[in-house]
């Protein structure tokens, strides 16, 4: 059975920072991807950035957060992270972890799921 267990989500002002962590466990980490995506209320929820898992490090970020989020990971622990930085309020939404599947050499279809990490920005 797979598990995704998002963590570090929280509150912060613009401008701020936060790291984002995801433990995957009872999934092949190597050979795959992982990647996060984001809802904000009454929206639908918006692919984030994802990384190929295992070695490989290929990464892929929606251009809403190019430049100031990172997807990394760590293959040892099986664990992905997004670090976010000079985050603004529109970056608010419930951050959701996700797994599954490579294609077309840097996208990844998700199949998996976490149960979400809500992180709020304030002006």
């Amino acid at each position: 059975q797979v598990q995704l267990v998002e963590s570090g989500g929280g509150s912060v002002q613009a401008g701020g920072s936060l790291r984002l962590s995801c433990a995957a466990s009872g999934y092949t980490y190597s050979g795959n991807c992982m990647g996060w995506s984001r809802q904000a209320p009454g929206k639908e929820r918006d692919w984030v950035a994802n990384i190929y898992t295992g070695g490989d490090d290929t990464t892929s970020y929606a251009d809403s957060v190019k430049g100031r989020f990172t997807i990394s990971q760590d293959n040892a622990k099986n664990t992905v992270y997004l670090q976010m930085n000079s985050l603004k309020p529109e970056d608010t939404a419930m951050y959701y972890c996700a797994a599954g599947s490579r294609y077309g050499g840097t996208s990844c279809s998700f199949i998996y799921w976490g149960q979400g990490t809500q992180v709020t920005v304030s002006s």
